[in-house]
């Protein structure tokens, strides 16, 4: 009988129940694939372990960044908004920070690269191209426009209200001042130098940029005169400085 059967979608299967029986399978067969294939569109597979803590650490930072976008200091931020901002519960903070301590030194330490990488484009500009001052600034800010978050941070805290975090940035600032005062000694218009006073100089520098940051990341709401402007300023301060090192004869000279 069932080699007769031509038509099985005209054909009433509950007088067949083997075969309503093996339609109904297959219905379920598709349907379940077909579930299979949309829940594997709304939840693509799962990172490594590894990776996805590290995307949710960057979160945690990337919203600490944020809150002092918004006008916060480092200080006065919680642990509970940081996390809530990242999307994770605030039991969650701490698989990846042992504090907001740790976390504004974790901060320190990414603005630092980033800032040593900039000192390294500048002494290829100085030493290699033979760059100028004002190449050298137009450099620096040019990093500073595209990094402006860590750059933000760098400028509010070192005189925040965090210890841990001002302690951190000081430490940076003297890593930066020492790999400077060691590129003025191969620089041969400064060879009369000795290294502690140029290591003086270096640090001088080094303030010196540190200060003009606050102007660079939140420049005045009205125009300034071009000599005012905060590129101008920072470029004028440090010609004057390289001038005088020129003709400083080192520690302890009154000329």
């Amino acid at each position: 009988m069932l080699a007769k059967v031509t038509n099985t979608a005209a054909l009433d299967l509950t007088h067949y129940p083997s075969l309503h029986a093996a339609k109904f399978d297959a219905d379920k067969a598709l349907l379940l694939e077909c579930v299979a294939v949309l829940a594997d569109k709304a939840h693509p597979p799962m990172l490594p372990r590894a990776e996805q803590k590290q995307q949710t650490r960057l979160a945690l930072m990337d919203a600490a960044r944020h809150l002092m976008e918004c006008g916060r200091g480092f200080g006065s931020l919680s642990l509970r908004e940081v996390a809530r901002t990242a999307g994770i519960v605030p039991t969650g903070f701490y698989r990846h920070f042992a504090d907001m301590d740790q976390l504004g030194l974790v901060l320190v330490s990414e603005v630092g690269q980033t800032f040593r990488a900039t000192i390294r484009l500048v002494r290829h500009n100085e030493f290699v191209m033979g760059g100028i001052i004002d190449a050298s600034v137009r450099i620096f800010l040019d990093v500073v426009s595209a990094n402006r978050s860590q750059f933000l941070f760098l400028a509010r805290e070192q005189y925040g209200g965090c210890l841990a975090v001002r302690q951190a940035i000081a430490a940076l600032r003297e890593d930066i001042t020492r790999d400077l005062a060691a590129d003025l000694t191969r620089m041969p218009k400064l060879a009369h130098l000795q290294a502690d006073g140029l290591h003086v100089m270096a640090d001088l520098i080094v303030k010196s940029v540190f200060a003009t940051l606050p102007d660079i990341i939140d420049p005045p709401a009205h125009a300034l005169p071009e000599h005012l402007t905060p590129q101008a300023k920072i470029t004028q301060q440090l010609r004057f400085i390289f001038i005088g090192l020129k003709h400083w004869q080192g520690l302890g000279s009154t000329e």
